[in-house]
């Protein structure tokens, strides 16, 4: 039997949380750790820091917004960056890496700022693409993980407040919609698999909300998402929450989840 994990983490810049990923990436040993929000031009990313822990990294991105990497135990086989319908392309926010077995797509879906903002519509037409992408380069027979930040908190307990929350553009039916087709394709909630009903497990807690994490305010907004050749045979899922306790942390912290095939 094969076995490995994987990782996804909005790291709310790489350089400012090397004191953390490479800490963590070393002791852990996922396979694949998938970050979003890197905000760093590819010339300046952190590239010796994962070589010399014995990871290969791709990225793509730029200074100050979005940008996403998957640090790997193998090398990929193949790598492509965004989309390729004609619209603008947003090569910061999908990366999607084939390794042997198992395809990765690592996505930092657009936040969507507020629902009057032309950014939500934005939003909304990105799951619309997203779902397009994967029918003409992937197939839900295929052993496949698409994990990120997705910005949807899909359930009343993926929110610390469902009542006072509803209306947000994480948080929204316009976004669940987009989430369940997206599911529809072909995907899993592996977390969600093994926590079913589970409340009060979040992996993104607001800085500007003090105190957040220690009175347990937070949203479940990351996820990994997996074709059913591997959500059939992943063994667990957990959100560490380690990563956000310590200094200078990302607001977001790491979910985890593991396979054997």
């Amino acid at each position: 039997m094969n076995r490995f994990s994987i990782a996804t983490f909005n790291v709310n810049s790489i350089r400012s949380r090397l004191h953390i990923v490479i800490p963590w990436l070393d002791k852990q040993g996922v396979r694949f750790l998938c970050m979003q929000e890197t905000k760093v031009a590819d010339e300046a990313f952190p590239v010796e820091a994962f070589e010399k822990i014995g990871y290969h990294v791709a990225f793509a991105g730029e200074k100050k917004y979005n940008g996403v990497a998957v640090a790997s135990r193998d090398a990929p086989v193949s790598v492509s960056f965004g989309f390729d319908d004609g619209e603008p392309p947003d090569k910061d926010r999908l990366i999607r890496a084939v390794y042997d077995g198992v395809t990765v797509l690592n996505i930092y879906v657009p936040q969507g700022r507020d629902r009057e903002h032309q950014m939500f519509d934005y939003k909304l037409n990105w799951f619309k693409r997203l779902i397009k992408y994967l029918d003409r380069h992937a197939s839900p027979e295929e052993p496949l993980i698409c994990c990120g930040d997705l910005n949807v908190a899909r359930e009343d307990i993926d929110v610390h407040d469902p009542k006072r929350l509803l209306g947000h553009v994480d948080f929204t039916p316009e976004v669940w919609d987009c989430f369940d087709r997206l599911m529809a394709w072909g995907l899993n909630d592996v977390f969600r698999k093994h926590h079913p009903g589970a409340g009060g497990n979040f992996t993104f807690y607001d800085y500007r909300v003090p105190t957040a994490l220690e009175r347990g305010l937070g949203w479940r907004i990351d996820h990994i998402l997996a074709t059913r050749p591997l959500s059939d045979c992943s063994t667990g899922s957990h959100i560490d929450l380690e990563p956000r306790k310590m200094e200078k942390p990302s607001d977001h912290t790491i979910l985890v989840a593991e396979f054997e095939v």
